[in-house]
């Protein structure tokens, strides 16, 4: 940690582990890893959390179906969720759960803050529950949604559809309804604070409808973690989650950390968890003095798009769709992974995913435009300087080109884009830099430049400004494809670049390493072939 520079602090949402993990939680991870990489290259001094979620009935229920503890569940499951974030390369600092001493110790020191601030109160709760949502609903909104799926008798959930119970028991309770004004000012004075729009715009609606305090202790099982002041009860799964993101950080215990570190500057969910992040979250750091977040981000669901009707589907084992993280990378690798889940399904929307659609953008964006391109230009200059980068005449980096034209102030571009999570928007900067390179080679011709001694210089500086355009791709892509781009940079001497904290040096044009050797290498992307097996992520090369 170095306190010298700017903190940085993101976190992914807290992953259930009632099952194993899915494509929706390697989504997530990927969204924030490659901010994390980015901020990093920029001098941030980054603190990047993700977890698991290890509490609550539904927990205690899958754990009873396994005959195991919930505890034992919980460790079965957890190193699936780990082995994932290493198979898709995520670079996460810290990785809680919610059963470590830790975290039990900081949910017991902020419910006992919350409590001696006046928020906190006994009584009795009467309502319904969800089990599989782990969420409490009013009369109204029960009765809207029997009203909606047309039920009589039993009631469903608004969320899910599925039913609820009723509970009766005794409930601690948090004085939520006393938050109502404090929060729709903070939409309104801080739209940043839920982004984008249209879940601001939700959340908003849900604060101005009304806000009932909410149970947060249950009676009925005991998986849980027990009340500070009431050891009878243990906290609402929920309470004890959100808390996970100050426990990571020292809350309570190291405080120049703390200080330091909060508060978080993005908080990354799914919309369908924005009424807990956007809400009870906010509403629990106030009752406890502290700041809120920054900024909550909710990206959009990943959905499968019917090859057949072009309709997208909720991802079901009954339909048979369902789409595994390692059979996307058995067919793209991890860096074709990362490029399309971040650049083809815009973070902040909905995303139909396809397998025929994942080998078009891998093959259009991928192996013949950026693989193209760095093949083609480092065969060029290994053939044509003795398998080095070619010697420049003094100022060449001075001389306009379509190339230079596109370089200069890439980088302000790029990062106004990629900070507000615009993965798609910001690639596009780097894509277009790639396609003029390309357009470069085909209107210089340096294979005819190359038969002619007399236009060695003009060669030198073709293939020259070439391998630049290469240097900077690699380095604006770094967060989203790391491994490719370490490999670019290493191919033309440029190893010493990769893992740099200074970004904007870096992207200033004119600096490739002159005269030093290039390596061919393999086709960084070679093209692929979807057929029949590859419906199941099978990885098919084309032959050349």
């Amino acid at each position: 940690m170095d306190h010298t520079k700017p903190s940085y602090y993101i976190t992914t949402p807290i992953y259930y582990v009632n099952a194993a993990p899915h494509l929706g939680t390697s989504y997530t991870s990927v969204i924030a890893d490659v901010q994390a990489r980015l901020r990093r290259s920029m001098g941030y001094d980054v603190m990047f959390l993700t977890g698991t979620d290890e509490h609550g009935e539904k927990v205690a229920q899958a754990a009873a179906e396994h005959d195991m503890t919930p505890k034992e569940w919980c460790d079965s499951l957890v190193p699936a969720f780990k082995e994932l974030l290493e198979l898709l390369d995520i670079t996460n600092d810290d990785f809680i759960r919610t059963t470590d001493d830790r975290h039990i110790e900081t949910v017991q020191r902020l419910m006992d803050v919350i409590k001696d601030n006046g928020y906190i109160y006994k009584g009795s709760y009467d309502g319904w529950y969800c089990v599989p949502e782990e969420t409490y609903f009013t009369d109204t909104q029960v009765r809207h949604a029997d009203e909606e799926h047309h039920t009589e008798g039993q009631h469903l959930c608004p969320d899910c559809g599925r039913p609820l119970e009723r509970v009766e028991e005794e409930s601690w309770f948090f004085k939520l309804s006393a938050f109502q004004d404090r929060l729709l000012e903070l939409y309104r004075t801080n739209p940043s604070f839920v982004e984008p729009e249209i879940r601001r715009n939700e959340v908003v609606s849900f604060v101005e409808g009304g806000l009932k305090d909410l149970s947060i202790s249950r009676t009925s099982f005991d998986w849980g973690i027990p009340l500070p002041f009431d050891d009878k009860h243990v906290t609402y799964v929920w309470f004890d989650a959100l808390i996970n993101y100050l426990t990571a950080v020292g809350y309570g215990k190291d405080p120049e950390e703390f200080a330091y570190r909060w508060p978080a500057n993005a908080q990354l969910v799914g919309k369908d968890i924005i009424r807990f992040h956007c809400v009870i979250w906010p509403a629990m750091l106030m009752a406890a003095n502290l700041p809120v977040p920054q900024e909550i981000f909710a990206h959009g669901f990943l959905t499968v798009r019917n090859e057949d009707t072009g309709a997208t589907e909720k991802m079901s084992k009954s339909r048979g769709n369902v789409v595994s993280p390692q059979a996307v990378v058995n067919m793209l690798g991890v860096d074709g992974y990362r490029y399309y889940f971040m650049t083809d399904v815009k973070p902040g929307t909905d995303g139909g995913i396809s397998w025929s659609r994942m080998e078009q953008v891998y093959n259009t964006d991928l192996a013949n435009s950026w693989g193209n391109l760095v093949s083609r230009t480092l065969n060029m200059s290994a053939k044509y300087f003795d398998g080095k980068t070619p010697v420049m005449e003094q100022g060449w980096e001075k001389v306009e080109t379509p190339l230079s034209e596109q370089a200069n102030g890439i980088l302000t571009r790029y990062v106004d884009k990629m900070f507000t999570f615009a993965y798609d928007e910001g690639a596009a900067e780097v894509m277009e830099l790639i396609h003029r390179a390309n357009h470069f080679i085909e209107d210089n011709e340096p294979w005819a430049l190359a038969k002619d001694p007399a236009n060695a210089p003009k060669l030198a500086f073709v293939i020259g400004s070439l391998i630049e355009a290469i240097r900077l791709s690699a380095h604006l892509l770094m967060p989203l494809m790391p491994n490719t781009s370490a490999e670019v940079l290493r191919r033309i001497s440029c190893g010493d670049e990769i893992g740099a904290s200074d970004l904007e040096t870096l992207c200033e044009w004119g600096q490739f390493v002159q005269g030093a050797p290039v390596t061919k290498g393999d086709a960084l992307f070679p093209r692929l072939v979807v057929e029949g097996a590859q419906q199941k992520g099978d990885r098919k090369k084309a032959q050349k």
